[in-house]
């Protein structure tokens, strides 16, 4: 749900507890309201409800009243190597006004934390209403993703070889709803911050309260195929306006995937193309996606860069131990950890692109950072080198940040498709 807010001091009377399924509805119009209080359609409440994991949720609770709140869905996130590896998805993160810098989120991490510990799960993730709440804890930016206003007038697609070929159909969302998860599966593999579909998660998308729409139309689906095989899909609305000069509506790209570069690049330019439009608003798009390299003029895309899913390594041996690396590496961590202090100390990591493995040792240190920086780092989108040039990284042994730098990175940048 990508709803985390928080902001505590140290004055916690009473601890969290993990909710029980009877004090669900009390818990979760806390979290409503300390996002705003504009009430959810019954739709999205009751699917929100049938999602909770609630033996993964907690609340701190001062009488019948819930003062904070913080759940974890059970995640499996690609990393680099296209492993798939548990995570927990925190989320439903808040505290209530008149309860702040009493301790109540720091309680909640620590106990959260732990939970995820004794689960087995080496990583934790979440989305960020608030960036700065999450540093302190461990959690570091480790993928972006793009917004963009395209001006469809005046912008131009160069599409590849072999996109005539691709045919284009339009389907109501809930009719080739499979399809398109089965295009979403074979993607997942492929990219680093991508998450494998739980079920009852496929209905997310299909999800359209027309308080959402801001004056768009329902919901709308096209589906590509190539060979008579569905290859992807775009889910869109279309906003229409006018000006005495004529049409100037807006398409809303929802989601789209491809499973090949002219699968993609047909879809892109039939949102381009779209009668009585001349703008496409596309939000949360992978930050090396193609359409960039295609455009006659990147300028009137307006591209706008966001930070979008936050990692922090609870078990920092069997994370880095994951994944692979790119080129080998052999370097040894000295990691600062005071929110989990079981990871603190020195880690060496030795590994390669067919596998890694990551120990507790008394070497000398080759690089000295905190969990935070091997949080951003280690989907393969953030560099050590430039987190050293901030400051957050210090090379004990010269040659070590080249080497460690060039082996996290990733090929194809890390991207989180949807957030929770």
């Amino acid at each position: 749900m990508g709803r985390s807010t928080g902001n505590d001091g140290d004055d916690m009377a009473t601890g969290p507890r993990v909710l029980r399924r009877d004090e669900w509805d009390i818990w979760y119009g806390s979290l409503i309201r300390a996002f705003g209080g504009i009430p959810e359609s019954a739709e999205e409440t009751a699917m929100y409800r049938e999602l909770t994991r609630v033996e993964r949720s907690i609340g701190v609770w001062e009488g019948d009243a819930c003062v904070g709140t913080a759940g974890a869905f059970d995640f499996r996130l690609t990393v680099p190597g296209g492993a798939a590896v548990a995570a927990a998805g925190v989320t439903m993160v808040s505290v209530a006004a008149t309860h702040r810098r009493r301790g109540v989120l720091t309680s909640m991490m620590r106990r959260q934390l732990d939970d995820v510990r004794s689960w087995g799960e080496p990583l934790a993730v979440l989305t960020a209403s608030e960036p700065a709440i999450y540093g302190r804890f461990g959690y570091g930016a480790a993928t972006f993703q793009v917004n963009a206003e395209i001006d469809t007038d005046r912008v131009r697609l160069s599409v590849p070889p072999g996109t005539d070929d691709v045919r284009l159909a339009y389907a109501a969302p809930a009719d080739v709803l499979d399809a398109c998860e089965a295009v979403y599966a074979r993607q997942v593999p492929g990219r680093p911050g991508m998450l494998a579909r739980l079920p009852g998660w496929d209905r997310l998308a299909l999800l359209d309260p027309e308080k959402d729409r801001e004056g768009a139309s329902p919901l709308q689906c096209v589906v590509a195929r190539r060979d008579g095989e569905v290859t992807g899909y775009a889910r869109f609305r279309v906003r229409p306006d006018w000006e005495p000069a004529g049409p100037k509506g807006t398409v809303v790209l929802d989601d789209l995937a491809g499973l090949d570069a002219a699968t993609e690049a047909a879809l892109w330019r039939f949102l381009f193309d779209i009668d009585l439009t001349s703008t496409l608003a596309a939000r949360g798009r992978p930050v090396d996606e193609a359409w960039q390299y295609q455009v006659s003029d990147i300028r009137r895309c307006r591209p706008t860069l966001r930070d979008a899913l936050y990692v922090r390594l609870v078990d920092v041996g069997a994370a880095l131990a994951a994944r692979t690396y790119q080129a080998p590496v052999d370097v040894v961590f000295e990691v600062e950890d005071a929110f989990c202090p079981w990871n603190a100390g020195r880690w060496r990591l030795s590994g390669d692109g067919k596998g890694a493995s990551c120990e507790r040792t008394s070497e000398a240190a080759d690089l000295a950072l905190s969990v935070r920086e091997l949080g951003a780092a280690y989907l393969g989108g953030v560099s050590l080198a430039s987190l050293a040039a901030a400051g957050r990284v210090r090379e004990v042994r010269s040659g070590a940040l080249t080497e460690a730098s060039v082996g996290f990175g990733s090929a194809v940048v890390p991207w989180l498709p949807y957030g929770f």
